[in-house]
């Protein structure tokens, strides 16, 4: 929706864009570890994912009036990455590279998952769901819960692990928007 709200208004106003950087690292990572691991869900999953993050990206760049900011923050994004592969591909031994880089994303993806935590107490201090996006829950609470199971199947804690606090927060979310149903708002 972020992608169609900057094409048909072409322009960035009220659209956060770290969420979309943010995103694109979480994929990259997570595709590098499915190359390490050599698992083809993995790899499909979040290649696509990337791509399209790296749309978003580009698309929020092109409509964005502050260009400097946004190519200081791609850039530093950049940077990230590359020293990442640096380091995972020069400095870590092939023996502990996979663990290191699953504890690495896993550690990422839990990070992402909390980040929506201070929206949760504007929500109850407010006692508004105006600021919560219901089909944004839904999406995280159905892949949170396909990639838990699909963690769960493998046996793969670093994919198991870091998908459950994005169950947990769904459930909050959705406890909210039945605790402060979208007819009782109220101004900020």
């Amino acid at each position: 929706s972020d992608l169609r709200q900057m094409l048909a208004t072409k322009s960035v106003e009220n659209i956060q864009f770290l969420p979309f950087l943010t995103t694109d690292a979480n994929n990259m990572g997570w595709l590098g570890y499915g190359c390490l691991k050599g698992d083809a869900t993995l790899i499909i999953v979040n290649a696509i994912g990337a791509a399209l993050q790296t749309l978003y990206t580009l698309v929020y760049l092109y409509y964005s009036p502050a260009k400097r900011p946004v190519l200081l923050q791609i850039l530093l994004l950049l940077a990230v990455v590359v020293t990442g592969c640096g380091y995972f591909a020069l400095l870590v031994d092939e023996g502990t590279r996979l663990a290191r880089l699953g504890l690495f994303c896993s550690v990422f993806t839990i990070t992402m998952y909390l980040s929506p935590l201070a929206d949760l107490a504007k929500v109850v201090r407010s006692k508004s769901t105006r600021c919560l996006s219901f089909p944004l829950t839904v999406t995280t609470f159905v892949a949170s819960s396909s990639w838990t199971l699909y963690g769960l199947q493998l046996h793969d804690p670093y994919i198991t692990v870091p998908n459950v606090p994005g169950i947990v927060t769904s459930l909050v979310r959705f406890w909210l928007f039945r605790w402060y149903r979208p007819g009782q708002d109220k101004s900020y």
